[in-house]
């Protein structure tokens, strides 16, 4: 699950000056959201937004509960993440110990197993709502806690981005369409860490642009992932990233990053997918996501009123990938790995 511009991480006398792009994006407060509804607040159902695509907000259920034997994150009551990872600074990246490494293979596995069901249960006619009840339930089954599940308040126990919808997307009555591509982003916390994975699945038959979309995707995080190793600079994924996707005319997201991972869900490094700047070499022990989002068309995004959604402004499509990767003395260990009876990635 993603990182956004909007510092979450870093003192707010700082945050501005040393890391715009250190956080999680929190929702507008209901009363603000309330008015950008353009009806104040009246009753007037009419939704009057100006949706890029042909996706729309669905009937969305009610979240689903967490049994108390169930360890949780601290912000699992109140949505509010209390926990600091990493140093004060962007640049400052913690190193793993050899048991934070083990619970978080653990974790990356559960997470890469979730991912696994909810991908096997697409198809035409499923309702996303369905796939997050099944998340939510292999979640459980495994012992562990959906991450997105009340983090800033999130509604659900994962992210479902159909077409134009770039990353958020919260589940509800959608039906998934023949034709459809869907972005499942899992994160699940076990054992005190948190494994973070997500994968772009094809629904029924898929035209030849949006498959090519999703390759481009999966092979340019690919290369990224081949890339890092101790010494690399961090800002190399990004110009990596770019280089390989641009002669196709696709963009690649820049609000919205990668970050490191750990008992605590965002924290240092900020990964980003674009052509940066940003300071700091990859040390074995650190552990990170790369997830990049990549446009068929204009790089800008707009939000919807549910504060979460983030569509492409052109109403083109998006397609994403993701792994936690840790840094080892050879190259990258994934620690959400696809296993040997992982669904096929239809789009090769």
């Amino acid at each position: 699950m993603l990182r956004t511009c909007r510092s979450a991480l870093l003192l707010p006398a700082i945050a501005s000056a040393l890391s715009p792009r250190a956080g999680w994006r929190v929702p507008a407060p209901a009363a603000s959201r309330l008015c950008m509804m353009g009806g104040g607040f009246g009753t007037s159902t009419k939704d009057t937004f100006k949706y890029t695509g042909k996706m729309r907000p669905g009937k969305r259920s009610a979240a689903r509960k967490v049994p108390k034997k169930i360890p949780k994150p601290d912000y699992a009551l109140d949505g509010v993440p209390k926990a600091r990872g990493g140093g004060l600074l962007p640049w400052q990246i913690e190193k793993k110990s050899e048991a934070d490494i083990a619970g978080m293979r653990v974790a990356g596995r559960v997470a890469r197993e979730v991912l696994d069901a909810a991908v096997r249960l697409v198809d035409v006619g499923v309702p996303t709502d369905e796939i997050d009840a099944l998340v939510h339930a292999e979640t459980l089954a495994r012992g562990a806690y959906p991450s997105p599940l009340n983090y800033h308040g999130f509604p659900k126990s994962c992210c479902t981005s159909v077409n134009e919808v770039i990353c958020h997307g919260i589940p509800d009555s959608y039906k998934l369409k023949d034709g459809d591509i869907v972005n499942i982003d899992v994160t699940c916390y076990f054992g005190g860490y948190h494994g973070d994975c997500s994968e772009t699945v094809l629904v029924g038959d898929v035209d030849e642009a949006g498959r090519k979309l999703v390759r481009v995707t999966y092979e340019a995080w690919q290369a990224a992932i081949t890339y890092c190793r101790p010494g690399q600079l961090y800002k190399g994924i990004g110009a990596l990233i770019e280089d390989y996707i641009e002669p196709h005319g696709y963009a690649s997201v820049q609000v919205f990053c990668g970050h490191g991972i750990g008992k605590v869900f965002h924290t240092s490094p900020n990964i980003l997918h674009y052509r940066n700047n940003e300071p700091g070499k990859m040390e074995v022990g650190h552990v990170f996501t790369i997830e990049p989002m990549i446009n068929e068309g204009t790089v800008s995004h707009i939000e919807w009123r549910d504060g979460w959604t983030a569509t492409t402004k052109d109403g083109k499509r998006s397609a994403q990938f993701e792994h936690t990767l840790l840094v080892t003395p050879t190259g990258v260990e994934a620690l959400t790995a696809r296993l040997a009876d992982s669904p096929p990635l239809t789009f090769l």
